[in-house]
């Protein structure tokens, strides 16, 4: 039982939790019923009045206003995209690289993150990819810039073992070199506390479909709205400063807006923006400290079980280094995703064994029901920690 909050009723809105014993949040979280509501909503009102457009527009900054709260920014500072892979590309080709000039980058992070830069390679800049240890901090990074260096990207929370960066002291050391400093955040949002100031971003990108509960197709970007020189690549009408009322376009007025909503195209997700509305108002009635808190408590009860069975994990041990809700057990998906999946567990195959990615909903009892599950089968002696 957790001490944060309570667990079983929050598991109640989750009916997949009751089903399954679903250990996959880091892939997507079930649908909670407070955030089934807020589409169903939306769409009778799309059956019954097609649409109240204005009362939906309304909500969407609603939402917006919910978010920037949510990352200690302004609501001015916050823009609604597609995905994650969207806001880093926004943010990637937003910064005014040139030839020559070099990011940095984590070596195994998100591809999607990494190829919104190397893509800027046919302009000429370089990408540099530092090591991956179990602590990336300021002063693992500090070496590797020099003259032409002028943008760091990394995650918050990698997806695939769980490390967390600090990425506050690389903000602090960003600031000190006068770095742009872009930040993936999908794999901790909606489990891990985020400032953004704190973190000196120039831009922070995420998903929903984690953390934040929501399902696909919407993402969000942070702007520090300080960096005005950080203008988008294309522009629509939704884009601009002004925005004319005939809806006719003119050549000599293209200013894009003071805003967050330069890097925007307009006809939002609205159902996935109602949905998000929903799922802050949940998270913050718990307390993202709290989810934080019992997913470090889960994993803590997870590695030692683990030891117990001399079973590795991959990835940082120390809550100080470690991501509270994923984590990668050294078994080989090939030979036991299937198992998992034959006994209804719910996890995700990855590069070094099988993904536990927790949510808020779960429970020690869904940590026991794994390790008796790979009890039972037994563990080839190549599987034990080294």
């Amino acid at each position: 039982m957790s001490g944060h909050y309570d667990v079983a009723a929050v598991r109640k809105e989750f009916p997949a939790a009751e089903r399954i014993t679903y250990l996959d949040s880091g892939f997507q979280t079930p649908l909670a019923r407070p955030v089934k509501a807020a589409i169903d909503l939306f769409l009778r009102e799309g059956l019954e009045t097609a649409g109240p457009k204005n009362v939906w527009l309304d909500r969407v900054e609603e939402t917006r206003a919910k978010v920037a709260r949510f990352l200690g920014a302004s609501a001015d500072e916050i823009a609604f995209t597609k995905n994650t892979s969207e806001s880093m590309n926004i943010a990637a080709n937003a910064l005014p690289l040139r030839a020559g000039d070099k990011v940095l980058m984590v070596h195994g992070d998100h591809p999607n993150n990494a190829y919104a830069f190397l893509n800027l390679q046919r302009r000429g800049v370089m990408v540099e990819f530092v090591p991956m240890t179990d602590v990336v901090n300021a002063e693992s990074i500090r070496p590797h810039i020099d003259a032409n260096t002028r943008a760091i990207s990394m995650s918050l929370v990698t997806f695939h073992a769980g490390h967390r960066f600090d990425v506050e002291s690389i903000g602090a050391l960003c600031r000190e070199k006068n770095l742009y400093f872009v930040v993936d955040v999908m794999q901790a949002i909606g489990v891990v506390p985020i400032d953004a100031k704190a973190m000196a971003a120039t831009f922070i990108g995420s998903g929903s479909h984690k953390g934040l509960l929501v399902p696909q197709g919407l993402g969000l970007l942070y702007w520090d709205k300080a960096r005005t020189e950080l203008e988008p690549v294309y522009l629509a009408a939704a884009s601009l400063a002004a925005i004319p009322s005939d809806l006719i376009a003119r050549p000599d007025k293209l200013e894009p807006a003071a805003s967050a909503r330069r890097f925007e195209l307009g006809n939002f997700n609205l159902p996935a923006i109602q949905a998000l509305g929903a799922s802050l108002d949940m998270i913050n009635a718990i307390g993202v400290q709290n989810i934080q808190n019992h997913c470090f408590d889960l994993g803590d009860h997870l590695i030692t079980l683990l030891d117990m069975l001399d079973i590795r994990l991959v990835g940082p041990r120390e809550r100080q280094h470690r991501a509270p809700h994923i984590y990668v057990i050294a078994l080989p998906a090939a030979e036991w995703l299937v198992h998992f999946e034959e006994n209804d567990i719910r996890v995700s195959p990855e590069r070094d064994g099988i993904r536990v990615s927790f949510g808020m909903f779960n429970t020690f009892a869904d940590v026991d029901r794994l390790i008796d599950v790979i009890r039972r089968r037994g563990v080839k002696p190549s599987h034990r920690a080294a």
